[in-house]
């Protein structure tokens, strides 16, 4: 089967949940004989990057804008004419944003399966014009996708509820066995010492609540732990200029974007990891930090009740306004 996967900026090594659930789901789904093109946004494929095929499964970049507003529709409405013109017998789709363009796949002729990843129009980074447009992605990927895969309980709901669609797949999300560094290097050259810091990571949005958990960490007054930050945004706005600004202030570390070896010495090493957010589908990096046996501190959101771990690692925000 030739399968075509849209909705995703890319892989390998590329920021985000969804990108890294593509990239650990598709050389797997190679090894049962498909033939899968992973479709990447040109725009975030960084210099010198030229792969056209990792592990197995095929790259194809396609140009779009990089723009918070528009690069998604344009992208997704080039991928889905080129998986017509490569006679694509499958699309996959990711999120509800690239649903917008199910029906059009359909009217092309191809099967759709549809992976809901989370409600987008609730991030705070959307005006209410682009979260309608994500509602109505929401709205016709349930009514016309052949498929949908749903990551938790709380999205399959969500479909039964809004739309009636009761036939969704539920599969959630999972990461590979934690493989522990036994190196240090990285981190002492942030200037970290092994069981003596607090990590979270994601992108710099406000709905990741990592302004919060910095102010929060500033007011223990102790100089015994640090708290690091990975990640960045995708597009520089308001509020990661704050967010830096902030980690300047509070002394924290801010590694950037960070994979592969950097990224397991940060989980290895770490004393405990913390996720803020408001929103989430399911976090993948809370899942890769229990997959390393770490302690985990989380906000008592839906998403991250989906997984099963004793109250006292939920904490609820107390806002005083």
């Amino acid at each position: 089967m030739k399968i075509i996967v849209i909705g995703t900026r890319g892989i390998p090594n590329f920021q985000g949940g969804v990108e890294t659930h593509c990239e650990e789901l598709y050389p797997r789904i190679v090894k049962l004989d498909h033939q899968v093109c992973l479709v990447r946004r040109k725009c975030y494929v960084p210099e010198g990057d030229n792969l056209t095929h990792y592990k197995g499964v095929q790259l194809k970049d396609i140009v779009t804008i990089r723009s918070l507003t528009t690069e998604t529709v344009l992208h997704t409405f080039l991928a889905v004419l080129w998986a017509r013109f490569k006679g694509a017998d499958l699309i996959h789709i990711h999120a509800v944003g690239p649903a917008l363009f199910i029906p059009l796949a359909r009217c092309l002729g191809m099967k759709v399966v549809f992976t809901h990843h989370g409600p987008d129009y609730n991030r705070a980074k959307w005006g209410p014009f682009a979260k309608a447009i994500l509602r109505l992605g929401e709205r016709l990927g349930a009514t016309f996708a052949n498929e949908i895969i749903v990551i938790s309980d709380v999205i399959k709901d969500l479909l039964r509820d809004k739309y009636g669609r009761t036939n969704t797949n539920l599969i959630f999300n999972g990461v590979s066995p934690a493989i522990y560094s036994t190196r240090t290097d990285y981190i002492e050259k942030l200037g970290l010492k092994p069981r003596k810091y607090v990590f979270t990571l994601g992108r710099f949005v406000e709905e990741k609540g990592f302004d919060y958990l910095m102010e929060a960490f500033s007011q223990l007054n102790q100089s015994e732990y640090s708290l690091v930050v990975a990640g960045d945004a995708d597009h520089e706005k308001p509020y990661s200029k704050h967010l830096k600004k902030l980690a300047r202030l509070h002394n924290v570390i801010l590694p950037g974007f960070v994979k592969g070896e950097e990224l397991v010495q940060l989980f290895t090493h770490a004393r405990l990891f913390v996720l803020p957010s408001f929103h989430e589908g399911l976090p993948i990096s809370l899942l890769e930090a229990m997959s390393f046996k770490l302690p985990v501190l989380v906000s008592d959101i839906p998403a991250n009740k989906q997984v099963a771990l004793p109250d006292n690692t939920y904490f609820v925000y107390i806002l005083l306004l």
